[in-house]
């Protein structure tokens, strides 16, 4: 263990640090720009970045989805927007996005399935970033493939010859006894994983080609009575500085801190087998508000020995906005 974590050693975001990328839609709890996903594309030496807006309750919530550009990593300029309505959804979350190769982008949308009320996880592509075509997608994870209430939020990396997703989603085995449809399902618009009932660990799945994928279980677990992470373990980024694979997840209690996560982080060899470091507390959080610090994303240019944070963070008005943080690795 002690080993794992100086080889996983870097220096961690600091808030205080950050710079602005985009601010909330509005002012005051409910108002959120984040769930980002970064990348930076070598071939035209630019920066991507997806994110969501979001509204309070009952006036909108997770209403727009959108892709920017940035030459510098900090300003971005939006090159594409799609809303809950070209979903047919009520809401929409953090998308992934990825650059499988010139001229084929990729973005994994975590949206509600008007269907049956849970979360799910579809694949729209295009030859750019700034073409996706919502009407195009079709299904990567739903529900019922895992035998869950709802999988969302996912981050898709490429090791090799292999594509991993790591799917935050609700065991159904893990549904508060006695729970009914309209609890898990109809209440705070539609979002499961803010009822208290249900846990939130992030499951790991595997594929060849980025598209058929196949579940392998449980990655990052809550963890127990009385930790900070207890309620959700929801796997955010990754940066592999070798030997080690540094995972950032975002962790909540459940009692009274819904949407108000912290990011914590635990550590692999091989993404297989995990080992939170984060045990007793959560490693970075917001000195605003709620403290909340969560959907981190990170960009690591190693020829460069620079690393890239993006997060949503609590600013003192209790809104969410979305930040960005260089750091020089030694």
């Amino acid at each position: 263990m002690d080993s794992l974590r100086r080889l996983g050693s870097f220096p961690l975001p600091d808030p205080a640090r950050s710079r602005l990328v985009v601010e909330p839609p509005g002012d005051g709890p409910g108002f959120w720009a984040g769930g980002p996903s970064a990348v930076f594309d070598p071939d035209d030496g630019l920066f991507y970045l997806s994110y969501r807006l979001r509204r309070p309750l009952g006036s909108g919530r997770g209403g727009v989805t959108r892709v920017a550009r940035s030459e510098d990593g900090f300003t971005f300029t939006t090159i594409w927007e799609a809303g809950k309505d070209d979903f047919g959804t009520t809401s929409i979350e953090r998308s992934c996005l990825v650059k499988v190769g010139v001229g084929h982008w990729r973005l994994y949308v975590s949206y509600v399935d008007p269907a049956d009320g849970r979360w799910r996880i579809d694949l729209l592509e295009a030859s750019s970033p700034d073409r996706f075509d919502p009407k195009q997608r079709r299904k990567v994870l739903s529900a019922d493939d895992i035998d869950a209430e709802g999988v969302k939020d996912p981050y898709v990396v490429r090791v090799g010859s292999a594509w991993l997703m790591f799917a935050p989603y609700g065991p159904r085995a893990t549904v508060r006894p006695g729970s009914n449809e309209d609890e898990l399902h109809r209440t705070r618009e539609g979002n499961v994983f803010a009822t208290g009932r249900i846990l939130h660990p992030t499951g790991l799945a595997i594929s060849a080609d980025g598209v058929s994928f196949q579940w392998l279980g449980d990655a990052i677990a809550p963890g127990g009575a009385g930790t900070w992470d207890r309620s959700v373990a929801r796997v955010s980024t990754i940066v592999h500085i070798p030997p080690v694979f540094t995972v950032f997840y975002d962790g909540r209690t459940g009692e009274g801190d819904f949407y108000e996560d912290r990011t914590g982080y635990a550590v692999s060899l091989d993404l297989r087998s995990f080992t939170k470091v984060t045990v007793d507390q959560p490693a970075v959080a917001s000195p605003h508000a709620s403290g909340s610090f969560r959907y981190m994303d990170a960009v690591h240019l190693p020829a460069e020995r620079r690393l890239f944070y993006y997060f949503e963070m609590a600013r003192p008005d209790g809104a969410h906005e979305l930040r960005v943080e260089e750091v020089q690795l030694t």
